[in-house]
């Protein structure tokens, strides 16, 4: 009995050893989108994006529209070229599900559509970016813009991300910073990542006018 214990304790920190080492590998592999930290606030942090470029589809759901822009960037696309994914994956709207990155969604006011978009590493443009050879992918220009953020770890369901929506907007109120939209959930992580090492925001864009 002292033997199989001692071999199940064993192999449980091994397999936690290389959980943890794929966390650190897939966290350093992925590219951020750059931005600039401006300021934080009671939590909530400050930040100026710049423009950047994105592949963008509409489908019934995020699955349908994960796998477009995945194949996009492994290659279905007019060069056949292979494009570097970023972090974070951005989500609004429609069921959350596991993703790598980098991916934006938005409800498209229907109940089931959902509108993706991966960030494109900052040196492509639409001019320089492979042409989508699925015709419902297109690439897109994200003006830059200002945001808030707030971020927490571990898992991201639905009741942890409105209550991290709650906190955002209430400290943007009590600030008298004007947010624009509806908050956006910012993942940094790809699935397999342990829940204690993953990086999560809660994102909303805010008037830049009403930040100092």
């Amino acid at each position: 009995m002292r033997e199989f214990t001692k071999a199940l304790l064993v192999g449980g920190g091994v397999f936690l050893a290389g959980w943890i080492g794929w966390g650190l590998y897939s966290a350093r592999t992925a590219k951020p989108v750059p931005y600039e930290r401006l300021q934080r606030l009671d939590g909530i942090e400050l930040r100026r994006y710049p423009e950047l470029t994105l592949a963008e589809t509409t489908a019934p759901n995020q699955t349908t529209a994960f796998r477009r822009l995945f194949r996009y960037i492994s290659g279905a696309n007019r060069s056949s070229e292979s494009i570097s994914m970023t972090a974070p994956v951005e989500t609004q709207g429609g069921t959350t599900i596991p993703m790598t990155a980098p991916v934006r969604s938005d409800s498209d006011g229907s109940e089931d559509a959902v509108r993706m978009a991966f960030y494109l590493p900052p040196e492509y443009s639409p001019e320089t970016a492979p042409e989508p050879t699925d015709s419902t992918v297109e690439l897109v220009t994200e003006p830059p813009k200002t945001v808030a953020v707030d971020q927490f770890s571990w898992y991201a369901p639905a009741w942890r991300v409105r209550r991290h929506e709650r906190t955002l907007l209430s400290t943007l109120e009590r600030e008298d910073i004007e947010p624009r939209g509806e908050p956006s959930l910012l993942r940094y992580n790809d699935p397999w990542t342990p829940p204690f090492m993953r990086r999560n925001e809660v994102e909303i864009e805010v008037a830049s006018g009403t930040v100092e």
